[in-house]
This record gives structure tokens, C-alpha cells and sequence, in this order.
């Protein structure tokens, strides 16, 4: 679904005559954290196959309770919304399977292990965390998407610092950093572009006023990440050169492998559709592989090559090796493996659309605006309101929308630039939607790299130092001019 049919469909959507108190507004959401606590606590790391979806179609189930008893919202109401929330997400569920087939079909070809191999020989330990963030950062300005970043390079970065001794965690929240960095200021993202147009910014007028909050977060972040790689021992190279000497014997090594993701770079500069992107650089994948890897496609597919290719893109497949590490991180789950994530971001988009259709998003986004009285509580109101959309909509482009409109009118009342709108709304929204655990971005980054969440979370430190450099600056005053002098 195209961004400007995304705007037509907030215009037009509707809501109840009966406004909502905040503790009704509310109520949905704290219920909702508190069974997904307890669900985490009972269920573990199997939360996400089940219980945490039966959880939001509860939430959701008691935000259509609330909204048809209290605020007189007709139950057609609830299902349009419904309707309209998961036909603007169909789309990313599509490139989310072919996300999984890129990862199978990357990893057994051979690409994966390529990348891994050289970089264990190019990135040393102690720089380990900033490289991979500076990296990360880069292609992400490139292709202009965060999730195509961590899905393709990401995967390589995260299988370099596991053989590096690095915490899956630190790893993670340097990749997902430096991706969503390259995201923001990257004239080819959707969500720069969306959040621009939403409050009536040039792009690059926003890119560029962007600058003065992002490039300091980054900053923070990489003398973080540098202090992190310092601090740490090197590591035994021997047990590296081990790992190495394993990736080699598993799989053939060569620098023509590279062709496919400098191929995949090339289509997304030239901005082909990410679903042909996708489809196009799996088949190249599986070619090479059927080339390069005969021996673990014939292992995978009991001696059947073409099976073998298939399977790396459709199912889990898994290859013996001499290194317990090396078999956890060369398998694979492809396609089948992001169903539990798909259904999870459909039952999240149920709770988001109930949640608007009742009347509770509109209430929760009220109780901020009541708080914008100057300046600085105006952009602190719209990071407040921007964090809590992005955990009561669990879709990232709707929260930019929200922020954008409902806004609109607040900064325009106290003198404020559109500017400053438009960079506090990717400040708040677009960073921070990858922290929250239910929403489709963190949903779709934590399957992509295979770690959860919550452990990625406390090393995301540009995501988190973004929301408050923007509170920041407000408070400093610098470059914020009153409306009628806002120039370029």
C-alpha cells in the first residue's frame, strides 16, 4: 500500500463521539504489558510461538469491550479498522517471507560464511562494536532500509562477533544503531520520506535538520561502542583462526560469492520494488549455491541438489560441522521460519486497530497535547506521544502519521517550525519502534538476527539517545526558530 493511500486512510478513518477517560484510554495497554510480563516469565523464550499472540487478541478483546460499552463504538467500526490495519502491513508480511528464503538461501550458498571469513580477517576484536556500527550505518544510508541492512550484512556482522566472543547483545544493538542511523538520514527511506511529507517538510530541508540531533546520538553511541571494544580482551586469535579454518572446510570460500550481494546493492540504488529485489537476489543465491556448495546442498536434500537449494529457501535446514558454534549459526529456518513473527504482527495490528477504533490511541495522544505549553514541553509531549504510539499501534508508518497530523496544529499554535516536527517524530517513533517487543519492527529485526528483544534492547544506544537528544535540543534552544522565520 502506497504512503499517500496510508494518509487517506487516517484522514478518513473515524473516531468515537464519547471521548475516553485516560485510565480507560490506558487501561488496555497496562493490561497488556502485565500479561505479556507474566507470559514471558511463565513461557520463556517459547513466548513468542503462542501465548504472546493469544495475549494481544485478549488486549484487543478488552479494548472492543471498553470501546462498545463505554464509548458507543459499533463492532462494524472494530472490524474496518481491522481490515484497513492489516491490508497497509500485507505487503511487509510478503517481504518478510522472502526476508526469511534472502537468509536461508545467503547463508547455504555460501555468501554468508564469505562475509564472515574475510571480515574475521579484516575487523579486529577491539573495534569490532564500532566497525560494525559504522558498517551497518553506510549500507543503510545506501539502500535506504534499515531491515534490508540487518538482513543481509547484519547476518554477517552478527556471525563475526559470535566467533569474536561478543554478546549476542552488544552485537545486535551495534548492527540495529548503526541500520536505523543510515535509515534516518538516508534520502531513500520510506519513513524519512513519509515523515517529511507528513508535516510538510522538504526532504532534504528535514534530512539536513535532522543532522543536529542524529550525528550527536551517533557520536555518543560510537565513543560507547569503542570504550565496549577497548575494555575487552582481544580474545584468542588461535580459537579464531579455528573458526575460520571451519568455515572453510564446511564451505567453499571465494570471492565470487560476492557477486550476489554487490548485485543485490546495485538493484536497491536503483530502486527496484524490495520484493523483486528480494526474489531476484534469492535465485542468484541459489544458483551460486548449486555452484559453489554442491556438497551441503546434496547434505541438506539427501543427495538431491535441487531439493537441497529449495529447502534452504522454504524450511530449517541445519549441516555438520567440526565447530558447535559454526552448525548453531550456518542454520538456517527461511521462509517457514517468520510465520510465528507474521502471526504475531497480526495480532499486534488487531490490538493497534482496536485500540484506535475505540477510542484509546486518540485518548492517550489528548493527555500529551494537554502537556504542550512552550517549547520544550511541546517536543517533550511529542517524544512522550511517540513512544507510547509505537507501543499501542505496533506499526511504525501509522505512528508517523498520527504524530504528524495530530501535531500539526499544536506547533503551528506556539510559533514552532514544521522542521522541528518532522525530525522530533523520527527522533521519538522511527528509532524507538525497534525497542518495543510487540511492535512489527522489533518483532521483525529480533527473528531476523535471532536474538529477542529485550536482550538487544540496553545496546541500542543511538535508538535510545535519540528520543532524549531531541528533548535536549529543544531545551538548548539551537537552531529553533519561531515559525516565520524558518529558512534554509
Amino acid at each position: 500500500m502506497g504512503l499517500s493511500n496510508l494518509q487517506d486512510t487516517l484522514k478518513r478513518r473515524k473516531y468515537p463521539h464519547h471521548h475516553l477517560s485516560i485510565t480507560l484510554s490506558l487501561a488496555p495497554l497496562v493490561m497488556l504489558v502485565g500479561m505479556l510480563a507474566v507470559t514471558i516469565h511463565t513461557y520463556g523464550s517459547n513466548s513468542l510461538s503462542g501465548p504472546s499472540q493469544v495475549v494481544l487478541l485478549m488486549s484487543s478483546a478488552i479494548c472492543c469491550l471498553i470501546g462498545i460499552g463505554v464509548a458507543g463504538v459499533p463492532w462494524r467500526k472494530f472490524e474496518q479498522s481491522i481490515t484497513q490495519n492489516i491490508s497497509q502491513v500485507a505487503t511487509a508480511l510478503i517481504i518478510l517471507l522472502f526476508i526469511g528464503a534472502l537468509g536461508g538461501a545467503w547463508m547455504v550458498s555460501g555468501i554468508v560464511p564469505t562475509m564472515i571469513y574475510y571480515g574475521l580477517e579484516i575487523i579486529h576484536p577491539s573495534v569490532f562494536l564500532a566497525s560494525t556500527c559504522i558498517i551497518s550505518a553506510l549500507v543503510s544510508i545506501m539502500t535506504g532500509s534499515s531491515l534490508t541492512t540487518i538482513a543481509t550484512i547484519g547476518l554477517a556482522l552478527m556471525g563475526i562477533g559470535k566467533a569474536q566472543g561478543f554478546d549476542e547483545g552488544w552485537i545486535a544493538g551495534a548492527i540495529i544503531s548503526g541500520a536505523y542511523f543510515g535509515d534516518k538520514v538516508s534520502p531513500l527511506s520510506d519513513t524519512t520520506v513519509l515523515a517529511a511529507g507528513a508535516c510538510d517538510v522538504p526532504l532534504f530541508t528535514h534530512i539536513r535538520y535532522m543532522l543536529l540531533t542524529t550525528i550527536p546520538s551517533m557520536a555518543v553511541a560510537l565513543i560507547i561502542f569503542i570504550a565496549a571494544g577497548l575494555m575487552r580482551n582481544s580474545g584468542d586469535i588461535g580459537q579464531l583462526e579455528t573458526f575460520r579454518q571451519a568455515l572453510s572446510a564446511r564451505f567453499c570460500i571465494s570471492p565470487w560469492l560476492m557477486l550476489v550481494p554487490l548485485i543485490t546493492a546495485v538493484m536497491i540504488v536503483k530502486r527496484l520494488p524490495a520484493i523483486v529485489t528480494m526474489f531476484a537476489s534469492t535465485l542468484l543465491a541459489m544458483i551460486f549455491g548449486l555452484i559453489f556448495q554442491p556438497e551441503a546442498l546434496g547434505e541438506i536434500g539427501g543427495g538431491d541438489l535441487f531439493s537441497g537449494a529449495m529447502q534452504s529457501v522454504f524450511g530449517p535446514t541445519t549441516l555438520s560441522t567440526s565447530d558447535a558454534m559454526l552448525g548453531e549459526l550456518v542454520s538456517t529456518r527461511g521462509m517457514a521460519g517468520m510465520m510465528s513473527t507474521i502471526w504475531l504482527i497480526l495480532c499486534a495490528v488487531c490490538f493497534g486497530a482496536t485500540m484506535t477504533a475505540g477510542g484509546m490511541t486518540a485518548g492517550i495522544t489528548r493527555m500529551f497535547i494537554s502537556f504542550a505549553k512552550g517549547r520544550v514541553s511541546t517536543v517533550t509531549s511529542t517524544v512522550a506521544s511517540g513512544l507510547l504510539l509505537n507501543a499501542t499501534v505496533a506499526d511504525q508508518y501509522i505512528c508517523i502519521l498520527l504524530s504528524g497530523n495530530v501535531f500539526r496544529n499544536i506547533y503551528e499554535k506556539h510559533n514552532l517550525e514544521a522542521r522541528l516536527l518532522s525530525r522530533t517524530t523520527e527522533d521519538a517513533v522511527t528509532v524507538t519502534s525497534v525497542l518495543v517487543p510487540w511492535n512489527s519492527c522489533g518483532m521483525t529485526q529480533s527473528t531476523v538476527l535471532g536474538v529477542s528483544t529485550l536482550t538487544y534492547l540496553p545496546y541500542c544506544f543511538f535508538n535510545i539517545i535519540s528520543p532524549f537528544m531531541s528533548i535536549i535540543m529543544a531545551m538548548i534552544g539551537f537552531r529553533i526558530m519561531p515559525r516565520k522565520k524558518e529558512n534554509e
